[in-house]
């Protein structure tokens, strides 16, 4: 079963899921591009998505992005949160965070309430942290 898996690209050799550098463990997502997969094109959808191969487009998610150690995205991507621990270039527009990781790679512009980098992560572009608006009727303190 597991060779099946690792043919269809939704598995890795790496049991565990952790990557080269460790830091990254693939959280428990109803979507996976695993990775020996490569899509072009816009996916839109809602709840977690794990992206362990390539993407090349746009990404309109509700829910969590977490984009792999070896992953490769080139993409506009708008999601409630994103993980980057591989290669990011384009735009991104989170809800509540985004957050690179130590071995992660940003390039383009974050437009999110959170931002964060880890030590190590390499980040180039412009970056807005803004607050969430308030719901309707709550008058700000």
């Amino acid at each position: 079963m597991r060779a099946l898996l690792r043919l269809l690209g939704l598995a890795d050799a790496d049991p565990d899921g952790a990557g080269v550098g460790g830091s990254f463990t693939a959280p428990d997502a109803a979507t996976v591009i695993g990775p020996s997969v490569a899509i072009k094109g816009e996916l839109q959808g809602q709840g977690a998505m794990t992206v362990l191969g390539r993407f090349e487009g746009d990404i309109v998610l509700e829910g969590e992005l977490h984009v792999g150690p070896d992953a490769r995205i080139e993409a506009n991507i708008s999601a409630h949160k994103i993980v980057v621990a591989g290669t990011v270039r384009g735009n991104l527009s989170a809800d509540t965070r985004v957050e690179i990781l130590p071995n992660g790679s940003l390039t383009g512009t974050v437009k999110s309430g959170s931002f964060a980098a880890a030590d190590g992560a390499t980040v180039k572009g412009e970056i807005w942290v803004e607050r969430p608006a308030p719901p309707p009727g709550v008058r700000p303190a």
